[in-house]
């Protein structure tokens, strides 16, 4: 666990670990389980309902006057503190059995992000992030990765899967990456994605139509390892548009760089 830990982040790891245990042991009853469907391919179960209620329970025991901005149950409270949360992501690869999801938990403070968890219980993989102090993975701390050339590079990415207005550009650079990296992979998490960025595991990432909660909590990972993050036209608008780009120093001003020639004007 990262040492000195903040005291809000400390209250987020609670939470995270709390739904998280949950969600692990759900897991060997899948079959059971109620499932409903939001929109095309967008899923949401009973356990992700009953694991954002734990977290919102504990962050608010801790922080009562806090707001919170939540996938499931929306907006609620009124605070220059706004808890972001997405308490099972990647219910797809969940309800498949496909250990490859995650509970994602960012803070932000008068719109800036200060904390962040994300927690990986079938792995017991815990990263944690606070403003200023670095990432962890456990008690480990993390870094982007050194890699200078996208020729070399391992490329994370989303592909559309409910809302495809934006394909025609995803597309185009997927294509291109596909020819120009040394893979690109998709496992179906994009908190979990940011998380592999800021431990170096993934040399960058890109995907469309993202929502806040997937990824509040892996931009400030990737920001306290090192890298950097952006919308597709470079700018910081991520949280915003769901656009988002991310990458070591070196690679994802190539990536901003490569995407320019296929973003639609909206996304410029």
């Amino acid at each position: 666990m990262q040492p000195n830990m903040h005291p809000m982040l400390t209250t987020a790891v609670k939470a995270a670990r709390r739904a998280g245990n949950f969600i692990h042991r759900a897991g060997d009853k899948i079959d059971q389980l109620t499932v409903t469907k939001k929109s095309h391919a967008d899923f949401v179960s009973e356990v992700d309902r009953t694991a954002e209620k734990m977290i919102i329970e504990t962050l608010l025991e801790a922080y009562p006057s806090h707001a919170i901005l939540a996938e499931e149950s929306g907006a609620q409270g009124d605070s220059e503190f706004v808890w972001i949360i997405d308490p099972l992501d990647g219910t797809t690869n969940f309800l498949h059995g496909i250990p490859q999801f995650a509970v994602s938990i960012a803070l932000q403070h008068k719109g800036v992000l200060t904390q962040a968890v994300v927690y990986d219980p079938a792995k017991n993989e815990l990263f944690t992030a606070s403003r200023g102090r670095g990432a962890f993975l456990n008690d480990r701390r993390i870094r982007v990765s050194g890699r200078k050339q996208l020729t070399d590079s391992l490329i994370g990415t989303g592909f559309p899967y409910s809302h495809f207005r934006h394909k025609q550009t995803y597309m185009g650079i997927f294509e291109e990456l596909m020819q120009t990296t040394a893979g690109l992979r998709r496992p179906g998490a994009a908190s979990l994605d940011l998380a592999w960025v800021a431990a170096g595991r993934y040399d960058g990432f890109f995907e469309t139509g993202l929502q806040t909660w997937d990824i509040a909590a892996g931009c400030l990972l990737i920001v306290e390892a090192g890298g950097i993050v952006s919308d597709l036209a470079g700018k910081q608008r991520q949280l915003e548009t769901g656009h988002i780009c991310a990458g070591n120093a070196d690679l994802q001003p190539q990536l901003v760089k490569l995407m320019a020639p296929h973003l639609s004007e909206a996304m410029k």
